[in-house]
């Protein structure tokens, strides 16, 4: 086991996130317009207060998902690399005669993952604040930091200036954190059922076909993709749902891997790893609703598995 994946399990560990997307929006129409954009509730965010949405398209399919944080005088979208440009365009594209602006950071923002139970001792530890609600927000001299995790984990995310990430890193690493891989961090994810948008959830999903409902305000009105996901509500008409699977091999399939109940077809790997922890695989899949009770049994080329 590496130290990495040990310190996110047990202690903490940081991490370079400085690769995900960091959207600035500005302008008097700026709330109106990510309201009618995003499945979540723009308009009662208080400053200081942010939420998980998501963008989708007219056929409600998810084209990402962002950490939104509201700020006194912009919006901060912290979205995954692989949606950075899509999602400006996208944005882009509905700014008409709207008082808005969107502007890249991302290259000026630095972004620190703190994660593991001892997330909160450590930032205390440097004298930084400790945003308690989810997705909140707070000032930290030139930083802010937000209560969010890569990985499941407890923790919270850093915002800095980009020339500050060097000098971030060692005073961390003083206060007891360690550095932790992007292979450190999957495994942890996976362990936890962390679905991210790229891998797991892609174009191809329903918002009601993943594990992350808190994204979703199903009373706030109008937005874009609205019609498909409130029909899917009102008739439960989703055909498969994201889940966590234990499987009981070293042997990590790879994606699009299936797996059966009984001669039935059940499920569809997503994505896998060896938990070093568990000393068995555990995957996200695609399973099928007849299926995705937990404890479910499964197989795989007569390997059990079990939906959790």
């Amino acid at each position: 086991m590496s130290t990495g994946y040990l310190a996110l399990r047990e202690r903490v560990a940081w991490l370079d996130l400085s690769s995900r997307g960091k959207l600035r929006v500005t302008g008097d129409d700026r709330v109106r317009l990510l309201h009618a954009m995003t499945t979540n509730h723009i308009e009662q965010l208080k400053p200081g207060q942010g939420c998980y949405a998501f963008f989708l398209n007219a056929q409600g399919r998810i084209l990402g998902d962002v950490n939104l944080f509201c700020f006194e005088d912009h919006i901060l979208l912290d979205t995954e690399p692989e949606t950075r440009q899509p999602l400006f365009a996208h944005i882009e594209r509905y700014i008409i005669a709207d008082d808005v602006t969107i502007e890249d950071e991302t290259d000026r923002i630095c972004t620190i993952g703190i994660e593991g139970p001892e997330a909160a001792t450590v930032l205390t530890r440097l004298g930084g604040p400790l945003p308690n609600a989810p997705y909140s927000t707070t000032a930290w001299a030139t930083r802010t930091a937000a209560r969010l995790s890569s990985t499941g984990s407890d923790g919270y995310f850093l915002f800095a200036p980009a020339e500050e990430k060097a000098d971030l890193f060692d005073l961390l690493s003083d206060a007891g954190a360690v550095g932790a891989s992007p292979n450190d961090a999957r495994i942890v994810r996976i362990e936890h059922g962390r679905q991210r948008y790229g891998e797991e959830i892609t174009d191809r999903h329903l918002v009601q076909e993943t594990d992350h409902l808190h994204a979703v305000h199903f009373t706030k009105g109008c937005y874009v993709g609205q019609e498909i996901v409130e029909r899917v509500r009102s008739r439960a008409q989703i055909h498969r749902v994201l889940r966590r699977l234990e499987i009981e091999t070293s042997d990590v399939p790879a994606a699009g891997e299936k797996l059966k109940s009984g001669e039935a077809e059940a499920a569809v790997i997503a994505s896998a790893v060896f938990s070093p922890a568990m000393g068995k695989t555990v995957a996200l899949a695609n399973v099928r609703v007849q299926y995705a009770d937990p404890g479910t049994e499964l197989s795989m080329a007569g390997i059990r598995a079990r939906v959790c």
